[in-house]
């Protein structure tokens, strides 16, 4: 059938199975916004507050639902903005296809109105870009774009499109969409000499990752604990992957991990890292992580292994079919002594906080028990970001979202929009810190104009918190540009953008308010107003050992 590139566009979204789409309108995208008109009834499009938005909340949908999130945005300063977004995407493996309108053909490289090569802007940050220029290539980028995003490591794909090419016409025919295969290229010998090190191993240890999220590899991550007979620990990215109530869990591992995890990885014998990075927040010093250890490193990425730690033996490929390989070759070990001392440190080192007053770590403890732990929660970056990550008991996947790799703040509030469109039936919370919630906070427009029942926390101390922390403890509390104390009132900023407000300073009320938050099945802020000087512990300094990890009681006994 006869199509125009706009058409086209509508077309290939449906064929790949694409219900929901994030973005912004303007002048070179103009057809494609015309096309999507007519097919509202197929592809619901929310118009979020700003292209920023549009591209979080896409990502928010991905990692919510395992799909491949879209976005769109005009030519020039439409297609800037959405480039934050792309980045922290890229940096978090986030299946997202990214389409931009560009200037017409002959305008091209002329410097006209609202033209930038966004193809090149974005291609250090996508795992491939596309300009397209011919209406007849149209429909194989496009269904390109979308396998290149929801294969092997998945990632987020650009593809912009000349305006005259949205209103040129060719010949449109259906192609169904090929299942992706996930790669398993690791030999048998490479398979035996991982089991060996595991069978071998007195002290074993798992490192859980982000690729676990991704993989779906959450039974067999589990099964594979239990034959192991080892401790679990995990990263930002890693949360829900296995369960948070388990005995084996001992929380998170890095600067903000627990003492459990950082102690027993530095402990150990044998570190096993699932679907994991090593990034440097997890790591420390590379020369003293797991210094004592044989690590074994699974993994769908083949430039991951031996980029930031050398390891012993490594399989790549994807998670979830490595693991039921060896799972099937394993015989059940028997790490009884090593599981106790390990339990010992989870006694010594509980993760604790001052409760005598309304902080972070209790209202999270708090979420957890109103919700029975079953809320879906989008952070933002900084230390509500740790709390969260600490102090809620993760026990299923996709249901922790944060930006792990590029640290953007500002992402929470699109994420959870997403994240609520891809799975209406969760309730999505969004925890911010106060500094995080400015940024974005015109997107509470985008969940009024919807009515999409998000509850946006905002953790409110007035200050920078994670940089104030930093600057009391390592820059002579020399507060530079950290202080917010100002006239801002956040609950009449979410009235004056559509939303329901509460305001929070006690203890008491802090489950009440999320109660009636979730009852009201509307978008609802909740601000809880905390201390400026509270601290995220425990901590590692940049650049030291895991193993010099330090809390508030560490402190008070210099």
């Amino acid at each position: 059938m006869q199509l125009n590139g706009s058409e086209i566009v509508v077309e290939c979204l449906k064929e790949q199975g694409v219900d929901t789409v994030f973005g912004y309108p303007g002048g070179s995208i103009l057809n494609i916004y015309d096309a999507l008109y007519k097919h509202s009834s197929e592809i619901r499009h929310i118009l979020t507050s700003h292209e920023q938005g549009a591209a979080h909340a896409a990502d928010g949908y991905a990692r919510a639902t395992g799909k491949v999130g879209v976005c769109m945005a005009t030519s020039g300063p439409g297609a800037t903005n959405l480039v934050t977004g792309i980045a922290t995407a890229y940096m978090d493996s986030v299946p997202m296809v990214a389409i931009t309108a560009n200037v017409t053909l002959p305008m091209l490289g002329k410097d006209s109105f609202q033209e930038v090569d966004i193809a090149g802007v974005t291609m250090p940050i996508t795992k491939h870009g596309y300009i397209v220029k011919n209406v007849g290539e149209l429909a194989d980028t496009l269904r390109e774009a979308f396998c290149i995003a929801r294969s092997g490591r998945p990632g987020p794909v650009l593809v912009d499109i000349t305006k005259d090419v949205t209103a040129a016409v060719c010949e449109y025919t259906p192609v169904p969409v090929k299942a992706v295969v996930p790669p398993m290229s690791c030999s048998q010998e490479e398979m035996d000499k991982v089991i060996q090190y595991i069978e071998e191993a007195k002290r074993p240890f798992i490192y859980l990752g982000g690729g676990a999220v991704i993989s779906g590899a959450y039974r067999e991550v589990a099964e594979f604990a239990e034959l192991v007979d080892a401790p679990v620990c995990d990263t930002l990215m890693g949360k829900g992957a296995f369960d948070g109530r388990s005995s084996r869990y001992t929380g998170m591992i890095g600067m903000h991990g627990t003492k459990a995890s950082n102690l027993g990885v530095s402990q150990c014998d044998l570190l096993i890292a699932l679907g994991a990075r090593f990034s440097d927040r997890v790591t420390g010093n590379p020369r003293k992580f797991a210094e004592g250890a044989r690590i074994v490193h699974i993994d769908i990425d083949a430039a991951e292994i031996n980029k930031n730690i050398r390891v012993d033996a490594s399989l790549m490929g994807d998670l979830k079919l490595v693991l039921e390989n060896l799972n099937r070759k394993l015989t059940r070990q028997d790490h009884g002594d090593w599981m106790q001392t390990v339990a010992g440190l989870k006694e010594k080192y509980p993760l604790k906080y001052d409760d005598s007053k309304l902080s972070c770590p209790y209202v999270m403890e708090t979420i957890d028990k109103v919700t029975g732990g079953e809320a879906l929660i989008t952070t933002d970056v900084g230390q509500h970001q740790m709390w969260a990550a600490q102090y809620y008991r993760y026990t299923q996947p996709r249901t922790f979202l944060s930006s792990g790799g590029l640290g953007t703040m500002g992402y929470g509030l699109g994420a959870c929009i997403g994240a609520q469109v891809g799975q209406p039936d969760k309730v999505c919370i969004n925890i911010a810190g106060d500094g995080c919630f400015r940024m974005n906070m015109n997107e509470l427009a985008t969940a009024s104009r919807y009515n999409i029942p998000i509850i946006q926390v905002v953790i409110n101390n007035h200050v920078l918190g994670m940089v104030r922390q930093w600057q009391t403890l390592f820059y002579g509390k020399r507060y530079s540009q950290t202080v917010l104390h100002d006239k801002v009132d956040f609950c009449k900023v979410a009235e004056g953008l559509g939303c329901e407000a509460i305001r929070v300073t006690t203890k008491e009320e802090v489950a009440l308010a999320i109660e009636k938050a979730i009852a009201m099945k509307a978008p609802v802020l909740v601000e809880c107003v905390i201390p400026e000087d509270d601290k995220v512990f425990p901590m590692v300094p940049a650049g030291a050992p895991i193993a010099e990890v330090f809390d508030g009681d560490d402190l008070e006994k210099e």
